[in-house]
Order: C-alpha cells, then sequence, then structure tokens
C-alpha cells in the first residue's frame, strides 16, 4: 500500500437493500424513465421470473442506474459501483445495496459479497464493460465473466439499453433530449444451463448478446439531435485525422469537427452522422473512426512502436472521503512492459506496476471533474487518479486503445470476476 491511509473496507458484508428506500430510488429514476419515453422490451423474460437472478447491464452514461432501476421494478438489488462513486455518500450507497469495486482489479471480495447478495435473495446487478463505453459500442468484455456466472448459480438476466450514449456521450455529459428510447431485457441463460454449459460457450454467447452500436441505432430509429454543441468534445474520441493521418490536432466546435494540421472539416448531422465539408467522407459513422484508430495502434504496438511517458498529478482514492492529491508529482510510463508509475507520498518514495497481461483495459476520464483528462489505475487497495502534464500533445484515447491491444498481443487471459489466485 502506498501511503498511510484509511482504506475502505472492501470486506464488509453487503446490505440486504432497505425497502424503505427504494421509493427514493423510484422517485428519481421513473421520471427520467417517462421523460424520454423510454421503452423497455420484456417479452423473452418468462413468466413469474424473480430475484435471486445475475442482470449484466451494458454501459454508456448515468441514466443507466435509473432505467435499470425502473426495469427490476418492484425488485431490489445489490449493485457493484466502482469506489469514486462513494464519495461522499457511503452512508447511503449501502443501505440501498451497494457493492463497491476497484476497477479492472483482481478482488475475489467483490465477488464474495455478490454471492453474499445472491443469498439474501436479491438480484445482483454488474455492468461487466466497467466503464462508459467512449462511442457508444461494446467495450472489452472480460474473458473471466464466464466464470463468475457459474459461480453465481443463479439464472442469467441481460439489460442491453439504446440511446443512453446519444443523449449523454462520455465525451460531452448532459441531456440531449434524446427519444424516445429503448432496452430489451432478456433471459440470457437458466439456471441449469448455468451449471452445464462449458465455460467458453458461456463467454461466447455473453459476447454475442452484448453487442450494441448506439450511434447505428440511432439512425436506424430516426433519433435526431438537434443541439447546435453536438459534437463538442468528439474529439476526445477521435484524435486523429484519417485525411492526412495526424495525431492530436483534432478539435470540436459546436457540430463540426475539425483537423487544426490539414484544415479538414466535417459536421456532425443530427443524426449522428459525419459528413465532410469539403472531400472525401472517410467515415461516416463514428465507431469506424473509432476502429480505424485502434487498427493504427494495433500496428504500433505490433511493430514495438508505442510508448508514452509523462509527469503527472497524483489524486489517490483510499476511502470514500475523498481524493488525496499528492504534494509532488509522479511519473507514469506505459509501453510494451505495461503501466509504471513512480513518485513521492508523504516522504517515502514509491513505484507501482500494472504489467500488460495484468490490465486488459483500463478506465479514463476525459476533463475529470473540470481537473483535465486522466488515467485511472487500480490496485486492490488504492485508486490513483493520474493527470498526464506533458508538454508533448497526447490522448488518454489511445492510451485506453494501447492498454487492450497491448493485452490482446501479449495473448493473456486475465483472471478477474470470479478468478481466485
Amino acid at each position: 500500500m502506498i501511503g498511510n491511509y484509511e482504506r475502505f473496507d472492501m470486506g464488509r458484508k453487503p446490505t440486504k437493500p432497505w425497502r424503505v428506500l427504494a421509493p427514493i430510488i423510484w422517485s428519481l429514476s421513473f421520471p427520467k424513465f417517462w421523460r424520454h419515453h423510454d421503452k423497455v422490451d420484456k417479452t423473452s423474460l418468462p413468466a413469474g421470473l424473480k430475484p435471486p437472478y445475475f442482470l449484466l447491464c451494458n454501459h454508456n452514461s448515468f441514466m443507466d442506474f435509473m432505467i435499470m432501476s425502473c426495469a427490476t421494478f418492484p425488485h431490489q438489488g445489490n449493485y457493484v459501483v466502482a469506489i469514486d462513486g462513494f464519495i461522499g455518500i457511503e452512508w447511503l450507497l449501502r443501505p440501498v445495496g451497494g457493492i463497491c469495486a476497484r476497477k479492472f482489479t483482481l478482488n475475489i471480495t467483490t465477488v464474495k459479497n455478490m454471492l453474499r447478495g445472491r443469498d439474501n435473495g436479491t438480484i445482483q446487478v454488474l455492468f461487466p464493460e466497467a466503464r462508459y463505453s467512449l462511442c457508444g459500442t461494446t467495450a472489452v468484455l472480460p474473458e473471466s465473466l464466464g466464470k463468475m456466472v457459474r459461480k453465481m448459480n443463479i439464472p442469467v438476466v441481460i439489460l442491453i439499453m439504446h440511446g443512453h450514449h446519444i443523449n449523454s456521450p462520455f465525451w460531452h455529459v448532459g441531456n440531449r433530449g434524446a427519444k424516445p428510447l429503448h432496452a430489451e431485457m432478456k433471459l440470457l441463460f437458466t439456471q441449469e444451463e448455468v451449471k452445464t454449459l462449458p465455460v467458453d460457450e458461456l463467454n461466447a454467447r455473453l459476447k454475442e448478446a452484448y453487442f450494441y452500436d448506439d450511434f447505428a441505432w440511432q439512425k436506424e430509429h430516426g433519433i435526431r439531435v438537434a443541439r447546435k454543441d453536438r459534437a463538442e468534445g468528439l474529439h476526445k474520441v477521435l484524435y486523429q485525422c484519417p485525411a492526412c493521418h495526424t495525431e492530436y490536432e483534432m478539435s470540436a466546435h459546436g457540430h463540426l469537427l475539425h483537423c487544426e494540421h490539414c484544415d479538414k472539416t466535417w459536421e456532425m448531422t443530427e443524426l449522428g452522422e459525419l459528413r465532410a465539408q469539403s472531400g472525401e467522407t472517410e467515415f461516416t459513422h463514428i465507431p469506424d473512426w473509432y476502429e480505424w484508430q485502434r487498427a493504427n495502434v494495433r500496428r504500433e504496438v505490433e511493430k514495438g512502436d508505442y510508448a508514452f511517458e509523462s509527469e503527472v498529478r497524483i489524486e489517490s482514492l483510499p476511502n470514500s472521503k475523498g481524493f488525496v492529491v499528492f504534494e509532488e508529482p509522479g511519473h507514469l510510463t506505459h509501453n510494451a512492459e505495461g503501466f509504471t508509475l513512480s513518485g513521492i507520498c508523504q516522504g517515502e518514495p514509491f513505484t507501482q506496476s500494472w504489467p500488460v497481461l495484468s490490465l486488459y483495459s483500463c478506465h479514463i476520464e476525459y476533463d475529470y471533474k473540470k481537473r483535465g483528462d486522466c488515467i485511472d489505475l487500480n490496485t486492490n487497495n488504492d485508486t490513483f487518479y493520474l493527470f498526464p502534464q506533458s508538454d508533448t500533445p497526447f490522448s488518454i484515447t489511445k492510451i485506453a486503445l494501447a492498454t487492450e491491444e497491448l493485452h490482446r498481443f501479449h495473448d493473456g487471459k486475465l483472471a478477474y470476476w470470479g478468478d481466485e489466485q
């Protein structure tokens, strides 16, 4: 552990949700549900299905929690929530059923707490992508999710929500008034299938069920976003120009995306498509541009050319009381060996490493709490929000893509949810 701080009690048993608090959650959730004309299709759910069951949801915005609460009404659940969600409200999150997790760690305690919640007879809710989608498409799922399904030993239900990224994209959080929205809630595995299907088949069916694309859904259903600032922030995700291939010189203003290097401009339409204002439109579909960038990062990784290095401001989150800002900057490197963070805490030097095979993905934040772009790296006892202070241009989106491609390149099978090591 780095620093002499009180740590969050991850081992504390979860609370069976207090029934008296349920109306508060529903009173906050249903108005949002109604305002966006949301519909939840439950036709594939067996009649009379009751808790306990394991509910897996996709993750695009904070609105996901509200729609999930409406979809599971009138039942309550235990919900896995990242530690930053507990800041200042641990007293409330525990009695409503919150279970704390540190993202992308090998912490079996979270799984044990979900098993305890299952034994209490409640729904166990997990967002296995472990972060908001960057462009409204499926994020990487852990290979051991199938093992966790097996360990839970209860029916598995999946809730895929459409339009939440369109309404409040991770790169420009807010409420765009998108409606109507839609979700599908269906039984993915019976308890008998959980017991008998091979883990590889469980994983294959999970990945197939988790496919979604909010921008394709938006176009298909004609959901218009008329806000004039609809493209602002998009350059955080689309950081490389497809016309001149220059990185880190994209900008976005109003409904326009612009390359400062070659001066090419694209319009983001009300239906979420891109159109070049002159010349070829390389990508009309935003996720296609994003995946093109991934392919470029993959080539860098395969050639051994990828590397990132920067001085970073360190903000640690050892518990739910709030951030501890380190007095001195640290140093972060990311390369074929993984992440390495070094610095000084309470007068003592430290070095913390995350090898490539220990991270199949990582969490990033755009202008987190107006303090800048950051990378969020976790151990079982600490969470570090690292804000690069580099004079050299960079993109945390590229760092996230590189984390996934480095792990893929080294062909690691990460022990994660449900693996005891």
